[in-house]
C-alpha cells in the first residue's frame, strides 16, 4: 500500500513566555478547547517543554542544579503531586456524576430529539437529534437552506455518543459553521432486549428517510466515525438514491488487512479462539456486553500511553493539562453496553468473518450487503498514525470489491481518500486542528467531489499559510488519480480463513454446552456487580472521596494551592531531567510492548499459517 513519502511532523504550540497571569489564563482556556494527546495517539508531547509561566527564570540545560534548585524542585514536585491526585479525584467524581445522570450524550451544542427509536414497533436504543444552536446562534441564523444536511453517526464501540461534537471545533461545529443543517445519531447506555444489528440498520434507514423528507432534493451527507463507518456504508448500499456523499473517518471495512509488526489487533480473534469469549462475556452480563472491555482492548494496544505517558504528561504539566485531561476523560470513561445479539453479529461477521468486503454480509433474511451497489461518492479519511484503523483496513476493501481501476470506472463510482501522516485514531474525528482543516476542506469540496469523473482519487490539501482556520482560496485542493491495484495489500488470507473455521467450531461448542449454564447463573444483580468490578471503572471511581474518604484531604490541600501556585520554569534543569526520565520509561514500556506484539505474531503464524 502506498505510504506518504515525507510525513510531516506534528506542529508544536509556541512556548509560554512571561507575559503575566492574564496571558496564562487565556492560554489555559485555549488549551481546554482542544483534545489532549490520547492514549491512542502517536504523540511526543511528553518530551515537549510544559507551557507554564516561569517563576524562577530560564536556565540552561547543561547548567548544574544548585542547592536552591533542589529546594525549588521539591516544593514544585510536592505541589504537582497534590494537584495530580486531585485531578484523579475530580475525574472519579465526574464519572460517578455522569453515571447518576444516566450517561447522557456529551454534546456541546443545543439540540432537540426528533425520533426516539425506543418507542418504535421494533424498539432500538437509538435516537435522531437535530442540532439547533451553535455559539449562541440558532438554526435560522447559521443554516444555509441551499446546502445539504449532514447526518453524523458516532461509533458504538464501548463509549457513549458525543465524540463527534463534544467541543466547538468538531465535526458538528465545522458542519454548522459551513452552513449545513446538522443531525446527530445517538444511542443510549442500555440496549433494548434482544435488539439485533438488523434492527439497528433499519432504524438508521428510517432516520435517513426522516432527514431526507425535511430537505427535499438535497440528499443528506452521511458522516460515519470509526465503527459507525461500516453502518453508514451499509446504509449507502441499501439507500441508493436516498443519500448523498458518504464520509468515512477512521472506519475499518477490511478487518483482516494490516501491516506485520504494526497492527496486532487483527490477530487477537485467532489467539482467543474466536467469538466464544465475547459470547461468554455477554452471557455473564445477563445478555449485555460491557463496552468497558472494548475500551480496555484499545488501551492494551499502546500500554505505554495508557498506563504511563498519559499520567506522566498530566503530572509534568498539571497546570496546563488538567482541564484538557478532565474534558477528554468525561467521554473516555463513559462505557455503554451492546446486546448479546449485536456483539456476536459484529464479531462473527466483521472482526473474524470479514464478510463485508466479500459481499456475503447478511443484514437480514433475503438481504445481503453488496458494496458495489453504492453509487454515491465515498470520501475516506485515514491516518498513518492510527493503529486501530490503519489505512490498510480503511482502504483495503476497494481492491476486494473492484478488480481494477477500469472496473471501478465502469461501476460509475467515485472514491476519494485523504490521509494524515501522524494523527492518532481519535484525532481523526476529534482533533481541533483536523476539524478546522481537513473536515472543513471535505465539506467545502463536496460539490467538486460529486462532479468528478468515475475513478479513484487521492485528495491533497495545499495550505501554504499553515493556518487551519483558513477557507478557500487560501488553501487549494487537488484530486490526484490513483490506481485500485496499488491499494491491494498482501496478508495471509488463508490463515484468517482458518481462524474463522476455528471460531465457528468453538462457538458451536460453547453455544451447546456452556452458554445455557452461564445464562442460568447470570442475574441482573450479578451483572451489575461485574460491571462495577471491571478494572476500567474501579481504577477510576476508587479515587473519589465517596469510596476513599482520605481523598477529601487532597481536595482541601489542592484548592488553596492552585490559587497561589508558582510553577517552575519549563527549562528548570530538574524539570528537564524529570521529563527525560519519563521519556525513558515510555521508551522502555514501548520496547516491551513491541516484544509482546512480536510474540503474538509469531504465535499466530505457528498456529494458523502453513510453512512457506
Amino acid at each position: 500500500m502506498k505510504t506518504p513519502t515525507s510525513p510531516q511532523k506534528p506542529r508544536t504550540s509556541q512556548r509560554a513566555t512571561e507575559r503575566g497571569k492574564e496571558a496564562a489564563v487565556q492560554r489555559t482556556h485555549r488549551q481546554a478547547n482542544d483534545l489532549p494527546p490520547t492514549v491512542l495517539d502517536h504523540s511526543e508531547a511528553l518530551l515537549k517543554p510544559a507551557p507554564q509561566d516561569a517563576s524562577s527564570g530560564m536556565k540552561r540545560a547543561a547548567e548544574a542544579p544548585s542547592t536552591q534548585d533542589y529546594f525549588d524542585y521539591q516544593r514544585d514536585f510536592f505541589e504537582r503531586t497534590i494537584l495530580f491526585w486531585d485531578t484523579l479525584r475530580q475525574r472519579a467524581n465526574n464519572m460517578l456524576q455522569h453515571e447518576r445522570a444516566g450517561l447522557p450524550p456529551l454534546l456541546d451544542f443545543k439540540y432537540e430529539t426528533l425520533l426516539d427509536a425506543r418507542s418504535f414497533e421494533r424498539p432500538v436504543n437509538y435516537a435522531l437529534l437535530r442540532i439547533t444552536e451553535i455559539d449562541g446562534h440558532c438554526w435560522d441564523d447559521c443554516v444555509d437552506s441551499a446546502k445539504p444536511p449532514v447526518i453524523i453517526v458516532d461509533p458504538r464501540a464501548g463509549h457513549g455518543p458525543g465524540i463527534g461534537g463534544f467541543k466547538r471545533d468538531s465535526e458538528v461545529g465545522m458542519a454548522m459553521r459551513e452552513g449545513h443543517p446538522v443531525y446527530f445519531v445517538i444511542f443510549f447506555p442500555e440496549p433494548t432486549l434482544g435488539q439485533t444489528l438488523a434492527d439497528v440498520l433499519h432504524v438508521l434507514r428510517r432516520f435517513v428517510e426522516e432527514v431526507a423528507l425535511r430537505h427535499p432534493g438535497k440528499p443528506p451527507v452521511l458522516y460515519g466515525n470509526c465503527q459507525a463507518g461500516w453502518a453508514v456504508t451499509l446504509l449507502s448500499a441499501d439507500c441508493t438514491g436516498l443519500v448523498g456523499p458518504v464520509v468515512l473517518n477512521g472506519s475499518p471495512l477490511s478487518y483482516w488487512a494490516g501491516e506485520s509488526g504494526v497492527n496486532p489487533m487483527r490477530l487477537s480473534g485467532g489467539l482467543l479462539g474466536g467469538s466464544w469469549l465475547a459470547h461468554l462475556t455477554a452471557d455473564l452480563g445477563n445478555g449485555r456486553f460491557d463496552g468497558a472491555w472494548l475500551a480496555q482492548n484499545f488501551e492494551n494496544l499502546k500500554p505505554e500511553k495508557a498506563i504511563w505517558e498519559k499520567y506522566a504528561q498530566l503530572f509534568t504539566n498539571v497546570d496546563s493539562e488538567q482541564a484538557r485531561f478532565l474534558e477528554f476523560e468525561r467521554w473516555w470513561n463513559g462505557f455503554y453496553f451492546l446486546s448479546r445479539e449485536e456483539i456476536l453479529a459484529i464479531v462473527e461477521n466483521l472482526f473474524i468473518g470479514n464478510q463485508l468486503e466479500q459481499g456475503v454480509f447478511q443484514i437480514c433474511q433475503g438481504c445481503t450487503a453488496d458494496l458495489r451497489r453504492i453509487k454515491n461518492p465515498i470520501v475516506i479519511f485515514a491516518s498513518y498514525g492510527d493503529n486501530i484503523t490503519p489505512p490498510h483496513q480503511a482502504l483495503g476493501w476497494i481492491p476486494a470489491v473492484y478488480s481494477d481501476t477500469d472496473d471501478l470506472k465502469r461501476a460509475g463510482q467515485r472514491i476519494v481518500y485523504l490521509t494524515n501522516p501522524h494523527v492518532g485514531h481519535l484525532g481523526i474525528f476529534v482533533s481541533a486542528g483536523v476539524a478546522r482543516l481537513e473536515h472543513r476542506a471535505i465539506l467545502e469540496s463536496l460539490a467538486d467531489i460529486e462532479a468528478l469523473a468515475p475513478g479513484l482519487y487521492e485528495m491533497k490539501i495545499d495550505n501554504p499559510s499553515g493556518d487551519p482556520d483558513c477557507h478557500k482560496p487560501s488553501f487549494s485542493i487537488r484530486y490526484e488519480p490513483r490506481e485500485v491495484e496499488d491499494l491491494k495489500a498482501d496478508y495471509p488470507e488463508e490463515a484468517f480463513e482458518r481462524v474463522k473455521q476455528v471460531s465457528t467450531f468453538n462457538e458451536a461448542l460453547y453455544r451447546a454446552f456452556v452458554s445455557p449454564w452461564a445464562q442460568a447463573l447470570s442475574t441482573p444483580w450479578t451483572a451489575e456487580v461485574l460491571k462495577w468490578l471491571h478494572p476500567m471503572r474501579s481504577s477510576r471511581y476508587l479515587f473519589s472521596e465517596a469510596f476513599s474518604p482520605w481523598m477529601k484531604g487532597v481536595s482541601v490541600l489542592a484548592e488553596p494551592l492552585a490559587r497561589t501556585r508558582q510553577p517552575l520554569a519549563p527549562h528548570h534543569p530538574l524539570i528537564e531531567r524529570e521529563r527525560e526520565a519519563a521519556g525513558q520509561v515510555t521508551h522502555a514500556l514501548g520496547r516491551l510492548r513491541e516484544g509482546r506484539d512480536a510474540a503474538i505474531e509469531q504465535a499466530f503464524r505457528l498456529m494458523f499459517q502453513r510453512p512457506g
